[in-house]
């Protein structure tokens, strides 16, 4: 019995797809990916097909290619329903392994069509796909020796501060220790981002207070750690049925979607610093300042999602703006701890996106072994700058 996949989906939409002709294979729903996974195999019908509910960067897009594939699972053709829609990020999807793309409120008969043009001749089309597909960026091996070297001395160096920053953050504020959310790196690659929280748990019902701090630019949304802690979710993840840019700590998952309800209106500056931020905690402060919250992420570049020198991994909602030709090729690069913006910029408060920007795609250009080993040389002192950044 065949089977389309139906990700994230709530009841209005599930009226709507019901309206599609798609012969006699079934429509059968999953919560997430991650449910989807698990239940691959046990089910009596044959999955031909996955339509998801996700943003193209959104956990259960083009991240959900990647983990598919990681699963040997069959290949399948993948389509998203998507709120944002831009030819940029279309243009990520469809390199990411994507099949199609439709528009929130999608018209019945567009996707009917579509999908069953493509389940009926996926063999022929897998083929085309498979010759279309880009080659993924592959970190050089003297940089990538060095990465694992240094991030395993590291980790072993400085695993008893882990444990003593774990324990003073558990006692200043409750709530967990660590956290990870989901990160855009190298050509969009999403993997999942370790830091220590430095930010009390109610850091988003203080923003509303603090957006004209911004320092790129007023009326800003939050970043990764301005949170529904209590409540989960935010309203736009509701009508979603699920969070669609999670974000996990423990046993506990929270929102990173907070921008959505305002993205509309407010200013269109993609990148969000509150100097001074009265949310964050005094330990908090102090591992930032110190960059000690970072040291989480040797773990990531001891696996591979990161290297210690490249331009910093984006939260999905900001990632999502920066599609565009000019700001796109930060994302050619390597994704890492520290980079050309942290050592040029850390303490100046005359910082701005564009000069970011700029050290950012300055790197992607130029970035060698050599230069690598100078930022690494200038971070020890940008990290020693007492403004708070």
């Amino acid at each position: 019995m065949q089977a389309i996949a139906l990700i994230n989906f709530d009841e209005h939409l599930n009226d709507l797809i019901s309206k599609c002709d798609f012969g006699e294979r079934h429509l059968v729903n999953f919560i997430d990916e991650t449910e989807l996974i698990s239940n691959w195999d046990n089910k009596q019908f044959e999955i031909v097909a996955i339509i998801s509910n996700s943003e193209m960067l959104g956990s259960n897009g083009i991240g959900m290619v990647e983990s598919l594939s990681a699963k040997k699972l069959p290949r399948v053709p993948i389509f998203l329903l998507v709120t944002h829609f831009n030819k940029n990020l279309l243009s990520v999807a469809l390199d990411a392994g994507i099949v199609d793309v439709f528009e929130l409120p999608f018209v019945t008969e567009n996707v009917e069509k579509r999908v069953n043009f493509t389940i009926n001749n996926w063999e022929a089309l897998q083929q085309k796909f498979q010759k279309k597909s880009s080659t993924p960026y592959k970190t050089p091996f003297g940089k990538r020796l060095f990465d694992i070297v240094f991030s395993g001395l590291a980790l072993l160096f400085f695993s008893p501060i882990f444990l003593i920053i774990y324990i003073l953050v558990k006692i200043e504020s409750p709530g967990p220790a660590f956290y990870y959310s989901y990160r855009a790196g190298t050509g969009y690659r999403i993997f999942k981002f370790y830091k220590f929280r430095s930010m009390y748990i109610n850091a988003d019902q203080r923003l509303k207070d603090l957006k004209h701090l911004n320092q790129y630019e007023a009326d800003a949304v939050s970043e990764v750690e301005e949170i529904k802690y209590e409540l989960n979710l935010c309203s736009d993840c509701v009508s979603y049925g699920a969070c669609q840019f999670p974000l996990y700590a423990d046993n506990t998952t929270w929102c990173e979607k907070q921008y959505m309800t305002s993205k509309k209106t407010n200013a269109k500056s993609a990148f969000i610093k509150i100097k001074n931020d009265p949310r964050v905690t005094k330990i908090g402060n102090f591992i930032r300042n110190a960059s000690i919250d970072e040291l989480p992420q040797l773990w990531n570049v001891f696996i591979g999602n990161m290297s210690i020198v490249g331009n910093r991994p984006l939260p999905l909602y900001e990632a999502e703006k920066l599609t565009v030709d000019k700001y796109a090729l930060r994302f050619i690069a390597p994704a890492g701890i520290t980079g050309l913006w942290q050592v040029e910029k850390r303490g100046k408060g005359d910082m701005n996106e564009d000069e970011r920007l700029m050290l950012d795609n300055s790197y992607a250009l130029n970035h060698s072994f050599k230069n690598d080993l100078l930022v690494i040389l200038k971070t020890v002192p940008a990290l020693l700058q007492k403004e708070n950044v």
